[in-house]
């Protein structure tokens, strides 16, 4: 009996995809799909640098739109026709322009795509982004949910942003969130997750494993600063400028104390207890532990790319730095509670380049860990 990977290559389809029939489409693979004007597409020509191990950066177009209220457009309207009932105002981003905190905008971006049968995407907001509180998500015409672009979709793609804590500056080519493309629908189990950790230490310490692999708050640290929580009333943060601010202008220090208060109206950095690794032919993904068991939000910015935290031969090396917000009320965290999990998911082929030093990747060996935008974070 043929495998459908056997049945996949015979179709010739392997040589656009890689060695697998699902799965992440590595960056070599959408470089090549890019340059054949095949999936992603562009107004403007798509940068070298855009394009990561797993996934292509997704920028800004030249005019934001001020909203009154985040928006679905729902199966029969596209994102245009639902603006018109809901825009304030008109921002030109050519130059920069100020997009303020507790405000809602939606931005057209320079990229769209044109999925072919059996693909689709998956959208987060960059690490960066997620760092300094911009809460951002994909929209598509006709979307009934954030961040999925739906298999065989062609059209536009939009970004709806709020800055939540720090007002930013933006302009048309910011990078706030990242397109991940799949082909297919692949499963991995938690049998195949475990077998993959025996093979490969996904993380430090024993693993838990059930429905991915749990992550842990690190609330006690080494008696140092275990978390930063963030100022009100700052300056602005420029979302294209590199390690250009004060830490200390922007957040406050948290000292080892073994559980921590989240206040609803306060948002913080903190890391994992664990070290993590995710092998070359794998991207993860951090999806929220358990409602029921806690009342905060974990992440904004929850995707792994491949290689991070990974060196062949050596223990994981990266710690998941955490976004975390309360929900509604004040809530209390432990050392050592379950923050989330990490789902793993297989790469249609291995990346020749993976995340770290050589592609100028900023949170490999991370420990807790600021935003690039802060020079002593």
């Amino acid at each position: 009996m043929q495998t459908e990977d056997n049945l996949f290559g015979e179709t010739g389809e392997s040589e656009h995809y890689g060695r697998h029939s699902t799965g992440i489409l590595p960056g070599h693979v959408l470089r090549r799909l890019i340059r054949a004007r095949r999936e992603v597409l562009a107004m403007e020509e798509i940068e070298d640098r855009q394009i990561q191990p797993a996934s292509v950066d997704l920028r800004l177009g030249a005019v934001a739109y001020r909203v009154r209220a985040s928006f679905l457009p729902g199966p029969k309207a596209t994102v245009e026709e639902k603006l018109h009932g809901v825009v304030m105002h008109e921002i030109d981003l050519s130059a920069g322009a100020v997009l303020e905190t507790g405000c809602v905008y939606i931005v057209p971006l320079l990229e769209h795509v044109e999925f072919s049968w059996r693909v689709s995407g998956i959208a987060n907001p960059k690490s960066s982004t997620g760092r300094i509180d911009v809460f951002t998500r994909l929209i598509t015409d006709r979307g009934q949910a954030f961040d999925r672009i739906e298999e065989s979709y062609r059209g536009p793609l939009y970004a709806e942003i709020s800055p939540r804590t720090f007002p930013i500056l933006a302009r048309k080519g910011s990078r706030l969130n990242q397109l991940r493309v799949r082909r297919g629908s692949p499963q991995f189990t938690d049998t195949q997750l475990k077998r993959l950790h025996a093979e490969t230490p996904l993380t430090s310490g024993d693993a838990d494993i059930d429905n991915g692999l749990a992550l842990s708050v690190d609330l006690k640290g080494q008696g140092g600063t275990v978390g930063f929580r963030a100022k009100r009333h700052t300056g602005l943060i420029d979302v294209d400028r590199t390690g250009a601010l004060s830490a200390r202008d922007f957040w406050e220090p948290i000292e080892a104390c073994g559980q921590l208060v989240l206040d609803p109206d306060e948002f913080y950095i903190l890391a994992s207890r664990e070290t993590v690794a995710i092998p070359p032919e794998f991207a993860a993904e951090m999806v929220p532990f358990n409602p029921l068991v806690g009342e905060f939000r974990v992440h904004y910015a929850g995707f792994f790319d491949p290689g991070f935290g990974y060196e062949p031969g050596k223990p994981p090396s990266a710690r998941a730095v955490l976004e975390v917000r309360s929900r509604e009320v004040p809530f209390i965290l432990e050392h050592g509670q379950i923050i989330g999990r990490l789902v793993f998911e297989r790469l249609t082929d291995p990346p020749p380049e993976t995340y770290g030093a050589a592609l100028g990747s900023n949170y490999q060996r991370q420990g807790l860990k600021l935003s690039k935008h802060f020079k002593d974070g």
